[in-house]
């Protein structure tokens, strides 16, 4: 992919050619007042006319120009630009050698002024094009040496000398200049860090790239990577720093290998940019070969400080076919992509499609509605019957259900994530367990007594720096000290891995208010064994999968070894999902203690689970 890293310049060379145009207006009349008064006026007529046809010319290069223009249009455009400004300067030096073949020396003073002048000010106005600066100002100088040379007097050999020394001073003002403007562009255009493009860089290629390929496809990879702030965290900013340099670095090899673009665009975000193909499937197929390479790039081992560092990535993947859509947009679909990617469990490669707009839109509704959804009487709680062996109903699992009012249902495997995210699950969380201890106590009420209830309970509620004290007033407010319901806490084996010292340290502070734990989904996570020895739970629950799989030898067989190595550390077993007899009687034959599922009862609400206790 061929970029021009200066992409400041074209608006910088756009300016100039105004003011060298007028410049021309401003001074290029004065010869014909010398004209008027040395010579005939003819070549001085024609001059003025070739200098009106540069100005005409580089008029319709102003004109002509546009931000929309791609960046391979652009360059084609500063090749004229450049082509103009040499024209301007070098049409002086035509009347600098006709005025000096007059023996009248008032008209060499002034050529020779103008000569002079000339080379000042293609210094100061081409002094972001360091070649084309180098070869005016030659160009305009070296008349002027040939010329004192020529006179063949002291004085004149000392003025061929000093012209010499002023053209070198000139270049070296001009060099000094353009260095100071390449830094300052260089700056404006890349990551300091990693030397990568940075935000706005990217942003110019991407636009070029969706005008230029319009019958071609590209496509834009938007990485993440995977816990960077862990490492951050504990590690320090300057590993965090040598890390994300090193990855920026091995970004960059692969990239250049497929004549690819990367850029960092922030943080531990980075951009990639394709080059085209002639159809949407080699796109597709080179996009998900680079990604699937270039997250290996990543995982590799870093040996930063002493430091062995493994980290992994998220990337997303926008297919740009469309050229009607803005650039911006592209990013936003990679950027779906990306979040996608990471909340489908990290490391992973995600390509935008429709179905994900309309998910990633869906989501978004949902993050703009949730947060009524209390207010406005929207969220309900179910109750999912526990039975025991001889199916007596020894307790229930409470169940969020949300009715939105806009979005009609919405499913808690939807919503509870979204909430998760957002933080509405400290808000939401404290409306369900208030809401269950409410109805623990009126059912306590009405005779109807439970060995237990369960309530699900997320990390972010567990973690949350008032969660224990919030627990301690409601069950102070809606429990009875007599009451023999064993409330407890359910929480899921993928979320125990994140923090194991503070998630003990809240489980025995609750346990102070006869809270008990569970652990929900068992078998789902990658958690360690010794997690239920680390971890004071009381009740393990077997996740439905495994319970749906039980004509499978091998999971039948998972299923034993989870009842055995629970039952080795006194805990009691929960069955989720138990929809057939014949899971009832493989889970009672391996002396599992509790059944839930739609073979007993379904969730239902307060008033209908009531019924179930009526005789």
């Amino acid at each position: 992919m061929n970029t021009n890293t200066n992409m400041s310049f074209y608006k910088f060379m756009h300016k100039q050619i105004l003011v060298i145009i007028a410049l021309n207006i401003s001074t290029a009349p004065g010869y014909l007042f010398m004209g008027y008064l040395y010579t005939s006026m003819v070549y001085e007529s024609i001059w003025i006319i070739f200098m009106v046809l540069i100005a005409i010319y580089g008029y319709t290069l102003y004109t002509s120009y546009s931000k929309e223009m791609t960046i391979a249009a652009k360059n084609r455009w500063l090749d004229r630009v450049r082509f103009f400004m040499f024209l301007y300067s070098i049409s002086w030096s035509i009347m600098f050698v006709y005025y000096v073949t007059f023996d009248n020396l008032q008209m060499h003073y002034i050529t020779i002024a103008t000569e002079l002048g000339s080379s000042v000010v293609a210094a100061t106005l081409l002094a972001s094009q360091k070649k084309l600066v180098t070869f005016t100002v030659i160009f305009l100088m070296t008349p002027l040496i040939v010329y004192f040379s020529l006179i063949g007097e002291t004085y004149s050999y000392i003025l061929a000398f000093f012209s010499v020394v002023l053209s070198g001073v000139i270049l070296y003002a001009a060099k000094n200049t353009n260095d100071y403007i390449i830094k300052s562009n260089y700056q404006a255009y890349h990551d300091h860090l990693t030397s990568l493009g940075n935000r706005r860089y990217f942003l110019e290629i991407l636009e070029s790239s969706v005008r230029e390929y319009k019958n071609k496809y590209t496509y834009l990879l938007l990485i993440d990577l995977d816990y960077f702030k862990t490492i951050n965290d504990t590690l320090g900013h300057d590993i965090g720093d040598e890390l994300l340099q090193a990855v920026a670095l091995r970004m960059k090899n692969l990239s250049e290998s497929y004549n690819n673009e990367v850029s960092r665009l922030g943080g531990d975000e980075f951009c990639v940019l394709s080059q085209s193909f002639p159809t949407q499937e080699t796109c597709l197929e080179n996009a998900q070969l680079f990604s699937e390479k270039l997250l290996e790039e990543i995982k590799k081992t870093y040996n930063i400080a002493d430091n062995q560092l493994y980290i992994s990535a998220s990337i997303g993947i926008s297919l740009i076919d469309n050229r009607e859509i803005d650039a911006n947009e592209f990013l936003k679909e990679a950027d779906m992509a990306m979040y996608e990617a990471k909340n489908s469990g990290r490391d992973g490669i995600i390509i935008f499609n429709e179905p994900l707009r309309k998910l990633v839109k869906t989501k978004l509704d949902i993050e703009r509605i949730i947060h009524f959804a209390i207010q406005e009487d929207e969220i309900t709680l179910n109750y999912q019957a526990q039975v025991n062996a001889d199916k007596k109903i020894i307790g229930c699992e409470v169940l969020v259900r949300w009715h939105s009012n806009t979005l009609g249902f919405v499913g808690p495997d939807i919503f509870i994530p979204i909430a998760e995210n957002t933080g509405y699950i400290i808000e939401l969380g404290t409306y369900i367990l208030e809401e269950s201890l409410k109805t623990l106590r009126e059912w306590q009420k009405k005779g109807i007594i439970l060995e237990q209830i369960s309530i699900n309970i997320s990390m972010r509620q567990l973690h949350h720096f008032g969660f224990v004290s919030l627990v301690e007033e409601l069950v102070k407010k809606y429990v009875d000290e007599n009451s023999t319901t064993q409330i407890i806490f359910e929480i899921t084996e993928t979320s125990t891995t994140e923090d194991i010292t503070e998630l003990v340290r809240v489980i025995e502070a609750l346990k102070a208010f006869k809270i008990s734990f569970s652990m929900d989904d068992f078998g789902t996570g990658y958690s360690s064994l010794s997690y239920l020895r680390e971890i004071p739970i009381s009740e393990l629950k077997i996740d439905k999968s495994f319970i749906a799989a039980l004509k499978n030898p091998q999971q039948a067989s998972l299923v034993k070894t989870i009842v055995s190595i629970a039952k080795n550390l006194n805990l009691t077993i929960v069955a989720e999902g138990v929809e057939e007899e014949y899971q009832r009687e493989f889970l009672r034959e391996i002396d599992c203690d509790l059944y839930q599922g739609y073979l007993f009862f379904k969730p239902t609400t307060k008033e209908k689970f009531e019924q179930l206790f009526v005789r």
